[in-house]
This record gives structure tokens, C-alpha cells and sequence, in this order.
């Protein structure tokens, strides 16, 4: 994703669902349902993206389902497999200050403040969820201290100490040598 396109991530389609055009659905949104209230659904296909409406979807064990209008068959379903699904980017709920979407972390460039130094870690390729916190996946690149990935926990107020959307900037607290 780009951050000028417009469109955001929200999940993928990851297998088709029975023989009448559903399709499984991973979810990156919270509450994972939440995905089903966005309109269109934009899909990253191998031939463009393309705009698609959801006439129906559920919970589906620890998943989603989803039917996709003018989708009636397992084989036209199958499609659609392993396309990422993306919206609009507003269309997302405002957050609060202090808080922000993943896409908006990605891409910045991470800069630690350790013991009176100044360290140029890298860029945020990623975010993992692990359950405990979230943890930022920052690449050292030819501008920083060493081309090492590094993980740092993404926990405001302990490690994360400032971001800064318009300078492409976040201050972390953390040791250079991990």
C-alpha cells in the first residue's frame, strides 16, 4: 500500500467457502466483523484493483465469511483467493489523540533517543500482533546506524516516546545494540 493511494488494508480473502461464491475472509480490523460495515470493498487483484460490493457475511468459527454480489460459484469465488481487501481511507473511524492506525506507523522513520545519543534505527516495514502489545518490524536502510531489523515493542510512554505523522518521524527509547 501506498500512503498517497487513497486505500487502506483492512484484510484478505483467503479461501472460497462452500460451492455457492463465499469466500473466507481474514479480518485486520477490531472488531474483526467490522470489515463486512465497510462499502465497497476495494481488491488488490493481479489485474488492478478493482471495487466489488458485499451483499452478505458473518462470523464463521473464529473467521469470517463473506458473499460477494455477482459472485454465485466456487470456481469464480476462487478468484478472488489471496487478494488483499482495502477502503477508502475515510471511511475509517477518527481516532483519539495519541492513537493511530497501523498504515499511518509504517514508513516512518525511527530515530532512538538512549542515553544522550541519537540513533537512526530505520524505517517501520511492519506491525505484528502478539497478543501482549503490538510490535513495530523497523529495517535499517543506507541512512541508518546498520541495515539490522530490529523488533521494538510498540508501547507508548515506555519505548515510544513521540510520533510525528507530518515529519515522517517517531522517537523510540531503545538500545541501539538489540
Amino acid at each position: 500500500m501506498t500512503r498517497s493511494s487513497g486505500l487502506v488494508d483492512v484484510g484478505q480473502i483467503t479461501a472460497v467457502h462452500g460451492v455457492s461464491g463465499w469466500v473466507k475472509v481474514r479480518s485486520a480490523t477490531e472488531p474483526q466483523e467490522n470489515i463486512l460495515n465497510y462499502r465497497p470493498w476495494w481488491l488488490k487483484t493481479r489485474h488492478g484493483v478493482r471495487a466489488v460490493e458485499v451483499d452478505d457475511g458473518r462470523l464463521h468459527g473464529n473467521g469470517l465469511i463473506a458473499h460477494i454480489v455477482g459472485v454465485d460459484d466456487r470456481d469464480r469465488a476462487g478468484e478472488y483467493c489471496n487478494v488483499n481487501i482495502a477502503v477508502q481511507r475515510d471511511q475509517l473511524p477518527e481516532l483519539a489523540p495519541g492513537e493511530y492506525y497501523w498504515h499511518q506507523l509504517q514508513g516512518l522513520r525511527v530515530i532512538s533517543d538512549y542515553e544522550g545519543n541519537h540513533f537512526r534505527l530505520g524505517v517501520v516495514e511492519r506491525l505484528l500482533e502478539t497478543g501482549a502489545n503490538d510490535v513495530l518490524v523497523v529495517r535499517g536502510g543506507s541512512d541508518s546506524i546498520d541495515r539490522r531489523e530490529r523488533l521494538i515493542p510498540y508501547v507508548p510512554g515506555q519505548y515510544v516516546k513521540a510520533v510525528d505523522l507530518a515529519a515522517g518521524e517517531m522517537r523510540v527509547e531503545w538500545d541501539p545494540e538489540f
